[in-house]
């Protein structure tokens, strides 16, 4: 995780919120290190995790987490991590015969809408189990970018945690991501926007951050915070500042 990250939503692993909606979104830019930074966030919080991921591997997830002080191995090893790997998953349900239900079986139905095995493979992986496993603090359901998870609500019934990245399409014409973004914008506890510059590429800064508070219960002008930083994405950190405040132009 990114301690600087963690300084700006003022939060630790110790103290984390439970019960909270978290929609990353990038326009222009990769905004992949931020799923990173929630990862590794919610293993150190002792969270046991669902993550459902088609945009990378395993091992691509599990050498970043090293980078950041996790090993999800280990994790995986331990039960604390449950890994739905899309890349792989996708390849044994159009190639490989399924004695039963795969939770990814929708994308060879013609009727795409049944996510009833995916939802119960959320739900098998995050409900409480008695006995001598270790206890989890709570659940959190971590999704790398595939919008149709968005209909999965076993994490509310848990009362944990949802991490969801979407990607803004920006000027490319697309009515359902926006139907999409808006719709998860407006249920959004934290919202976290990676945005590329507007002067384009830049060695020194790579994009920029807008971080959102909402409090969907109260009034408009009661229940938005928002604050905007600059970042640099080093091998192990990522540094955030003011606009115009990197340490390369001082």
């Amino acid at each position: 995780m990114f301690v600087e990250l963690n300084n700006l939503l003022n939060t630790t692993p110790d103290r984390a919120e439970q019960g909270k909606l978290t929609l990353l979104c990038d326009a222009k830019t990769d905004g992949s290190f931020l799923v990173h930074h929630f990862l590794s966030f919610y293993l150190k919080a002792n969270c046991k995790v669902c993550f459902v991921a088609l945009f990378q591997s395993f091992s691509h997830y599990n050498i970043v987490g090293q980078k950041l002080g996790v090993n999800l191995t280990v994790a995986r090893e331990r039960g604390q991590l449950v890994f739905l790997e899309g890349l792989k998953s996708a390849v044994d349900v159009f190639f490989q015969t399924q004695e039963e239900p795969h939770p990814l079986q929708f994308l060879r139905e013609a009727n795409a809408g049944n996510l009833k095995p995916l939802f119960e493979f959320v739900r098998e992986a995050l409900k409480p189990v008695d006995g001598g496993e270790a206890r989890w603090t709570y659940p959190v359901l971590l999704v790398d970018d595939l919008s149709v998870l968005l209909s999965l609500g076993v994490c509310w019934e848990l009362k944990g945690n949802m991490v969801i990245l979407v990607h803004d399409s920006g000027d490319v014409e697309d009515e359902e991501n926006d139907i999409l973004l808006n719709g998860v914008s407006h249920q959004s506890h934290l919202i976290l926007r990676a945005e590329g510059l507007a002067t384009g590429f830049c060695r020194d800064v790579h994009g920029q951050l807008r971080i959102l508070w909402r409090r969907p219960s109260q009034p408009t002008a009661q229940r938005d915070q928002s604050l905007t930083y600059q970042y640099k994405i080093q091998d192990k950190s990522v540094s955030f500042f003011a606009k115009g405040m990197s340490p390369a132009v001082l």
